[in-house]
């Protein structure tokens, strides 16, 4: 049996984890999924967001799945389709990644006999298309041109001009894809079924590998011994990131909370954090910020800043750190 397997790619802020949050609600009963997702911050929020989704789960975090010549995606991948054998497997690459590593290696003749690989999906915010900042970014086109259907994501915020943009776009680069409408990444199941049928040829790219920071940076996925919270950095690919995860003791004032994430001076936030009613996730990409609340306290709490330039780090921390309450 193989595994039915769909690429969702998409740039920074597009709502790849939201789409996929959406996709595996619909999961059928009896059915294994399984979600191979990389970040390009050590961190690891979206591992976070997706951990109770019923689906297994393996994240690699710190920059492009195809760093080190694909080594750690074909782990990554080698461990979910050998231990949990999944009847589907979604994979999430960074919004930074470029997909034609990816592609080539899940076509290679390896793994013919265990992936059934489907319609790529790439999630798009229309808006983007107005900022030279994403529109002129090498993989921000690629995405788009490796893409089997094109979701427009986050039509609730659209203007008239963003509407323009898409209809432009889609007459000149669609070449006859599937170009779908959604609001929070709420598409249908039955897109993960279409049949790949993209078949021109990608270029290879100037591909920038993300560099973690000294070892006091090092990925702060679990917090060793007592440490109540540590912070990890991660540059490449034209981009910055600064993350912090604390121990499940600390909790963070919401308001204050609220306002750090929306004032940062950065392009990207993104994070899961106790606070006392429960669970704050907070997403913001430019000004566009989006919260969400949940009963139930999360096991620790992580954030994390991505930026084109290095931001004033430290002043960030010391400001986040007093908005703690315990």
């Amino acid at each position: 049996m193989t595994t039915k397997t769909t690429l969702v790619t998409g740039f920074l802020g597009s709502g790849k984890t939201t789409t996929l949050l959406h996709l595996l609600a619909q999961k059928p009963a009896g059915e294994r999924w399984a979600v191979l997702v990389n970040e390009f911050g050590e961190i690891g929020v979206d591992g976070a967001l997706l951990a109770d989704s019923g689906a297994v789960l393996k994240e690699i975090p710190g920059g492009c799945m195809c760093c080190v010549n694909g080594l750690p995606m074909q782990v990554g991948l080698n461990t979910l389709l050998q231990r949990n054998t999944p009847d589907r497997l979604l994979i999430e690459p960074t919004g930074l990644g470029h997909p034609k590593q990816i592609l080539s290696l899940l076509t290679s003749p390896v793994y013919e006999s265990w992936l059934s690989l489907r319609a790529t999906l790439c999630l798009l915010d229309a808006r983007q298309l107005g900022d030279a900042r994403y529109s002129d970014n090498e993989n921000f086109r690629d995405q788009l041109a490796a893409a089997d259907v094109i979701i427009a994501n986050k039509q609730d915020g659209y203007q008239p001009r963003d509407r323009l943009l898409l209809a432009d776009w889609t007459a000149r680069h669609a070449g006859g894809r599937q170009v779908i409408d959604a609001v929070q990444g709420r598409v249908p199941l039955a897109l993960l079924d279409l049949s790949r049928m993209n078949t021109r040829a990608l270029p290879d790219g100037a591909h920038h590998h993300g560099h973690a920071a000294p070892r006091a940076g090092l990925a702060a996925l679990r917090l060793p011994g007592n440490t109540g919270w540590r912070r990890a950095l991660n540059q490449g690919q034209g981009y910055h990131a600064c993350g912090w995860i604390f121990d499940g003791a600390t909790t963070f004032d919401t308001v204050g909370l609220l306002e750090w994430a929306r004032l940062a001076p950065v392009e990207r936030v993104k994070g899961v954090m106790r606070i006392p009613e429960g669970t704050l996730q907070v997403n913001r990409q430019g000004q566009d910020l989006r919260i969400e609340t949940l009963p139930a306290p999360p096991p620790d709490s992580r954030i994390e800043l991505i930026h084109p330039a290095s931001a004033d780090w430290n002043a960030l921390q010391t400001s986040l750190l007093k908005i703690r309450l315990n």
